[in-house]
């Protein structure tokens, strides 16, 4: 089955929540830091408005890393629907930066650091290819059932090889789309035989600190409304 040919025509590719380590600039990969309050604060925000559009039978799917499974249950908690985890989602594995902060792998690693932020291979890191992200990625999606739409809960950087690659993107077009936000999601339909972008990095307005998220009622036919373009944080070092 092609990536064109997913057992879902819809889907919403949600980024976790904020970790402390996404605060301080300090690169997970496939080590498995929480939420911090923030984190869980979002997903609780973002849970509603991701829930009103989707249509009956949608399904919920999301890495088995801590601070993604976390993230999705506040989203099945509000649709009343099972969790599917999948190992095949977690994040790109990073290697020997997993655990350092942005600055510690420019100044151990500049040359791995240049490649990195210039979207081409990095060698001599350990890890992953970041070429394999996609193919494991998508072979999660195609083991999905047939739904109308599928709520994928993931971290930045495999969220951006499953973009690329529904869209048919190569490594020469690596990261022409800015990085997800903790708690943003883009959302893809197919059309035609072929994937199309229709929202990108979108994010539930901010709520004031200590003001609980207000229950959105669900709606099949309803367009979604929250704010778009929430930027990454600068130090923010898994969105890239």
């Amino acid at each position: 089955m092609s990536a064109a040919a997913l057992p879902v025509p819809r889907l919403l590719l949600w980024r976790h929540g904020r970790t402390a380590w996404n605060a301080a600039g300090r690169f997970q990969g496939q080590l498995d830091p929480p939420l911090d309050d923030v984190g869980r604060r979002q997903a609780a925000q973002a849970a509603p408005h991701l829930a009103r559009p989707l249509p009956a039978g949608a399904v919920v799917v999301s890495s088995d890393q801590v601070r993604a499974a976390e993230t999705a249950a506040a989203l099945t908690d509000v649709l009343g629907v099972p969790l599917r985890l999948d190992a095949r989602l977690r994040e790109v594995a990073m290697g020997s930066w997993e655990g350092l902060t942005r600055e510690e792998v420019a100044e151990r690693h500049p040359e791995q650091y240049a490649d990195w932020m210039a979207g081409r291979p990095v060698v001599g890191r350990g890890g992953e290819d970041s070429a394999d992200v996609p193919e494991r990625a998508l072979a999660a999606l195609r083991d999905l059932p047939e739904a109308p739409a599928a709520v994928v809960v993931t971290h930045g950087g495999t969220s951006a090889r499953v973009i690329e690659a529904l869209l048919g993107l190569g490594p020469e077009h690596r990261r022409v789309f800015g990085p997800l936000a903790n708690c943003a999601w883009s959302e893809l339909v197919r059309q035609s035989g072929r994937w199309r972008l229709l929202r990108h990095n979108t994010a539930a307005p901010e709520l004031p600190e200590g003001t609980a998220p207000r229950a959105v009622t669900r709606r099949p036919d309803a367009g979604a409304s929250p704010e778009e373009g929430a930027p990454a944080p600068a130090q923010d070092a898994d969105a890239l």
